[in-house]
């Protein structure tokens, strides 16, 4: 059985941390249907030590076990405070992130940018093992750039410092989400530690999963965007990979309850107004993914953004994704 530390994996497939999108209610939902870990949105270990309010709210995991808490930051002293911090507040696993590619997070120096400085990076690892007794993890990718392909040499580093899991996006900070994720690369990677490898990037349906576990030598996946709209598909693959079947997207009855549970919960989370621009970006994925956006007449996505008329939008969801049909397997 593959373990993070002395934690037990349930599966093979993991929810990416995703800002803005794998918050608390997006969690719960993967793991209800049955994706073996999730993780939180990227934490500023800064942001959270100084009690910003998103901060904490991101870090929050409550009812999810294991609860993983991806941090970010650029400085050891506050890596090492806000690590210290998660795992006071109840986080089993410290992730460290050195692979979003976002502007904002590679200005300052945190980041896939950390990938330019391997000693510096060493720095950050070394005080977030040494100020928790729980698992720390490390998420990167493949490099900064096509001519500083180092995800293998600091994966190596990391696992030697104490790092129990590695996860490598199979592209470099400088393709952002452009091209194809390069799963063969991830392979590099395998070859030098003996943790679990989880490879990530493009994984959107069952046969990428084979592929990407297949070409990589990875132990697990981790779904991202391919969760946009379909959060049950990283749990749907999950059995896939354990069982061979390939689950049907969900219809009907059971896609309107859950559309509407997530809008419910969003709300719960946010508060009214704040809650209702939050979901707006589920609403277009899950119209996409089910291939009913085009059909939506005129006015009807104006009226589910805007509308605080909380039961008129629950009616609305309900009526249009009650009339979904049957979907083939991803």
């Amino acid at each position: 059985m593959l373990t993070i530390g002395n934690i037990p994996l349930k599966n093979k497939v993991i929810l990416a941390p995703m800002s803005g999108v794998s918050d608390l209610p997006f969690r719960r939902i993967a793991l209800r249907y049955g994706v073996g870990l999730v993780v939180s949105e990227m934490v500023a270990s800064e942001a959270l030590c100084t009690g910003h309010p998103e901060s904490l709210m991101r870090a929050d995991g409550e009812g999810i076990n294991p609860h993983i808490v991806q941090l970010a930051g650029k400085d050891p002293h506050w890596m090492g405070e806000g690590a210290r911090m998660a795992e006071k507040a109840g986080a089993d696993v410290i992730d460290i992130n050195m692979g979003c590619p976002a502007k904002k997070v590679t200005s300052g120096y945190s980041g896939s940018a950390l990938m330019k400085d391997l000693d510096h990076a060493m720095t950050l690892i070394e005080a977030t093992l040494e100020a928790v007794s729980v698992p720390v993890t490390l998420k990167m990718r493949l490099g900064w750039d096509e001519s500083s392909i180092n995800a293998p040499e600091l994966a190596k580093r990391a696992v030697d410092a104490g790092v129990q899991m590695i996860t490598v996006h199979g592209r470099t900070r400088s393709q952002f989400y452009k091209g194809k994720a390069d799963w063969k690369a991830i392979r590099k990677v395998r070859d030098v530690v003996d943790v679990p490898l989880v490879a990530n990037g493009d994984c959107c349906s069952f046969e990428d999963a084979d592929e990407m576990l297949s070409q990589s030598g990875a132990d697990l996946v981790m779904v991202g965007r391919g969760a946009y709209g379909r959060p049950w598909l990283p749990g749907h693959i999950a059995h896939y990979l354990e069982t061979g079947e390939k689950r049907s997207d969900l219809y009907g009855e059971e896609l309107a309850e859950l559309v509407v549970g997530h809008y419910d919960a969003m709300l719960g989370q946010y508060g009214l107004e704040i809650g209702v621009r939050a979901f707006r970006k589920h609403i277009g994925w899950y119209l996409d993914a089910n291939g009913s956006l085009a059909q939506a007449p005129q006015g009807f996505m104006k009226g589910l953004m805007t509308s605080l008329d909380r039961e008129h939008v629950r009616n609305m969801l309900h009526e249009w994704f009650m009339k979904t049909p049957m979907r083939s397997a991803a």
